[in-house]
């Protein structure tokens, strides 16, 4: 057989056996160099650059043209793999770069992304030290870690982590009505009376949505009133909570927020700890987004009193910056996680194993199958250190207020909030066309237009990505949000400069 003959032949060989889940050097070596040259010469160093656009937009028939997305029946090439590669990073939102400030995550921290790099090509799940047994003990030690952070004596209590916030803040609905109606695990619904909880009107959505999944109901998840900065009414905490009592229902739990997803408010979590006492409620604390502030000696006084919560949501890919997900659930009770959702199945949980079984910490969790997200944030926290965290957490809340006492001094900025808490800097952002009508019939209903038009125009122009809503009777107005610390001042006065480009001759 002639010498190009057998090279096709090696060749349709090699094709016919890629399908096997192995790596083969001879088979896969070159491509997965490619590969990983690919994203970092392309995704993670060239997306990071200041010059870089954001996003490229395009609309969705457009990059259906471009990427083909349906699954085909046979296999295609590696370099047609590759191509497909640089189109979907082309076309995918750029939240790795410094102007990427449009919600709660951002940015690509070097050493969060090989401990997620590392995770995937070790592929654990995390159920049994059988399987896992770096992990199950990184985990006990961050999450003890993570634990005496907040305040609990030597880190004791219990802890898991979880795929989001919203899952974290569903244990702690789950651990806190476990906690005080046990029977509710193998009875249902039908073994406690008619429960509430409480959390403020600018919480996040994630309790009443969770309220709905656990069988309690929307109803019954009670909206406290927020004062003018956003935090929960303690005063009025208290009266829905006797209301609910008078009309025959049973209130459990409160869940403080730490940090709002769009004012950045710290609910008072002193008085709020003082009525879960008094009317013996489970005090949650979802500082999914503040929680990061703990690190901090300059700002962990923003969360004072979260030592006295029962339990703790805190995400370190938000505010730390660690990659996504990366979120926890801690709790101060020791075993009710394990009482509240263990199942025990013998042909994973095997209680005659060879080693000792207290570090198969599986069945806590309502998850089988279950990334190792610890790895990325440990990663991260071994290579900066504490005092990493600190410098990180410093220099967010330094640009924010940068940001915030620089647009003070220009025109056509107007401030949602004069002081926000937290490093979300809400304003209005008033075009030439409606300087000086603020007392016309029509003004708001103008001013509501604005911030459309400039989020077209800054995502079709791929200059920055900045979000923007509405909340209660207020217009829409824009939220910007500091939690990569690559920015400096000189960035604050970019973002500042672009909002006036792109805004200033807007008519509406």
């Amino acid at each position: 057989m002639p010498a190009d003959s057998n090279l096709i032949v090696a060749g349709e060989a090699i094709k016919e056996s890629l399908f096997q889940s192995l790596p083969d050097r001879s088979k896969h070596e070159e491509f997965i160099r490619r590969a990983v040259d690919l994203l970092v010469e392309r995704v993670v160093f060239g997306r990071s650059q200041r010059s870089a656009k954001v996003v490229e937009w395009a609309a969705p028939d457009e990059i259906k043209s471009v990427i083909d997305l349906k699954p085909r029946e046979g296999p295609i090439s590696h370099d047609e793999l590759l191509a497909i590669m640089a189109d979907v990073a082309r076309y995918s939102v750029n939240t790795g770069h410094p102007y990427f400030v449009n919600q709660l995550f951002s940015t690509v921290d070097p050493y969060g992304l090989i401990g997620q790099w590392l995770t995937d090509a070790l592929n654990p799940s995390v159920y049994t030290y059988e399987v896992a047994p770096v992990f199950t003990l990184m985990e006990e030690e961050v999450l003890r870690e993570m634990r005496a952070i907040v305040g609990w004596k030597d880190g004791d209590g219990d802890g898991i982590f979880c795929p989001g916030g919203s899952i974290s803040n569903g244990y702690a609905i789950s651990c806190a009505r476990h906690h005080f109606y046990p029977d509710v695990k193998s009875k249902g619904v039908y073994a406690v009376p008619k429960l509430v909880l409480f959390t403020s009107e600018l919480a996040h959505y994630s309790t009443k949505k969770m309220a709905c999944f656990m069988g309690i109901g929307s109803d019954n998840c009670i909206m406290i009133k927020t004062d003018e900065l956003g935090k929960m009414d303690a005063a009025d905490l208290e009266i829905k909570i006797t209301e609910a009592i008078n009309a025959g229902s049973t209130p459990f739990m409160v869940t403080a927020t730490a940090g709002t997803t769009v004012f950045g408010a710290f609910d008072p979590l002193i008085p709020i700890s003082g009525l879960c006492k008094k009317y013996n409620l489970w005090l949650h604390v979802d500082a999914a987004w503040g929680g990061g502030a703990l690190m901090s000696k300059k700002h962990r006084h923003l969360l004072k009193g979260i030592e006295l919560a029962d339990s703790v949501t805190w995400n370190p890919h938000k505010l730390l910056a660690a990659p996504q997900q990366c979120s926890t659930f801690l709790v101060k009770h020791k075993n009710v996680l394990k009482e509240g959702h263990s199942s025990n199945a013998k042909y994973l949980f095997q209680k005659d194993k060879f080693y000792d079984t207290s570090y198969d910490t599986g069945d806590k969790h309502i998850q089988c199958g279950r990334r190792a997200d610890v790895l990325k944030f440990w990663f991260m926290w071994k290579a900066k250190g504490s005092d990493g965290f600190e410098k990180h957490i410093d220099k967010l809340f330094d640009n924010a207020k940068y940001f915030l006492d620089h647009i003070k001094q220009r025109a056509g900025f107007e401030l949602v909030l004069e002081n926000p808490e937290c490093t979300n800097i809400m304003f209005w952002y008033v075009p030439n066309c409606l300087r000086g009508c603020e007392n016309d019939p029509n003004y708001r209903e103008r001013l509501h237009k604005v911030a459309p038009k400039i989020k077209e125009r800054m995502i079709k122009e791929g200059s920055m990505m900045v979000t923007y809503q509405p909340q209660g009777n207020l217009v829409n107005f824009f939220r910007i949000v500091f939690q990569n610390s690559a920015l400096d001042h000189k960035d604050m006065v970019y973002f500042a400069n672009e909002f006036e480009r792109l805004g200033s001759e807007i008519v509406v």
